[in-house]
């Protein structure tokens, strides 16, 4: 898959693509990532890629031509015409899903805007998609690329040192979209904290409904929305749901003795 990146700051990807495990996607190519700087397309002495905005205001907007004739110069050296991705606080917030998406796709332009934002004329007309990291703002849509090439990087056949370690990830299906249970290594103690028993057991079935009650705990606790989203695909089972009602009572009780 390809990813042709457009940044006025392509000295920030060098240490995405040559660092850590995800590299080993870039340098196989398996993730092609190839940066582009608008400023290529600008006219004048200065290279000027960014006006002050119709109607007042502070600061500046990309402007709609030279982000129009970098994106047609990508498009040309592509074999069949690319979707346009742009990081905006107006997209979608990425999840795993998207991530899996891309990561069987073919790739993408990814944009990274500046400033106020990009001349909405150039969204409307050339942006097929809109992708958000949360409801912050960053100073760039740089990083927001970063995150997205580094998921989708990960997900690549030997990539990860295990094939299968991606699919303990929180989110993946594999976990029916829960979160993941806590993790231990040595020494067994640690500032006079140890290590759950049962993981010293050596009984894995005894360790595997652990991680599920742990998965279960953690998820219910944090984010209460992807255990309905599991329930409402059918992927809790009746051991699942009886975890859930313990949990949940010894919730209750905990907050009448609080209150008490």
């Amino acid at each position: 898959m390809r990813f042709d990146v457009v940044t006025l700051f392509p000295e920030l990807f060098a240490p995405l693509l040559t660092s850590g495990i995800t590299r080993r996607a870039y340098e196989s190519g398996q993730v092609d990532v190839r940066l582009v700087n608008p400023r290529d397309f600008a006219d004048g002495n200065y290279r000027r890629v960014d006006d002050r905005p119709f109607g007042g205001g502070p600061g500046m907007v990309m402007m709609a031509e030279p982000l129009a004739q970098c994106l047609d110069s990508i498009q040309a050296q592509r074999s069949e015409i690319a979707p346009v991705v742009l990081f905006s606080p107006v997209g979608k917030p990425l999840d795993h899903a998207d991530v899996m998406r891309w990561s069987d796709s073919a790739g993408a332009i990814l944009i990274c805007g500046r400033y106020e934002g990009v001349d909405q004329r150039l969204v409307d007309t050339r942006v097929t998609e809109q992708i958000s990291l949360g409801d912050f703002v960053l100073s760039g849509g740089e990083i927001a690329a970063m995150a997205l090439l580094d998921a989708v990087a990960r997900l690549q056949p030997g990539v990860l040192n295990a094939a299968e370690s991606h699919e303990q990830d929180s989110f993946n299906p594999t976990l029916d979209g829960l979160l993941d249970c806590p993790h231990y290594t040595r020494p067994e103690t640690w500032a006079g904290l140890g290590v759950p028993d049962v993981l010293l057991s050596g009984h894995h079935a005894q360790i595997e409904r652990w991680r599920r009650e742990q998965r279960l705990a953690i998820t219910l606790r944090q984010r209460p929305d992807l255990i309905q989203a599991a329930r409402m695909q059918g992927r809790l089972s009746a051991a699942d749901e009886a975890v859930l009602t313990r949990l949940l009572n010894e919730r209750q009780v905990g907050d009448h003795r609080s209150s008490g």
